[in-house]
C-alpha cells in the first residue's frame, strides 16, 4: 500500500501499489479522489464531477 495525503483535509490515504492513473477512490472525508502520476510518483487530485451528457 501507498500512502498519500488528501488534497481536501489532508488526512491519509491508503493506495494499493498496483494503483493506475484515472483510478477513483473515496476517501473518508467524503471527496472522490483520482489517482493521477506526478513527477513519476502517484499522487491524488480532487476527481472531475462529470455530468450526463443528452447529446445537446
Amino acid at each position: 500500500m501507498v500512502l498519500l495525503k488528501c488534497p481536501v483535509c489532508g488526512g491519509d490515504v491508503q493506495v494499493d501499489d498496483n494503483a493506475l492513473p484515472g483510478e477513483v477512490v473515496e476517501h473518508e472525508c467524503g471527496a472522490l479522489l483520482e489517482v493521477y502520476m506526478k513527477d513519476g510518483k502517484l499522487a491524488l487530485r480532487v476527481a472531475e464531477q462529470i455530468g450526463e451528457d443528452w447529446g445537446e
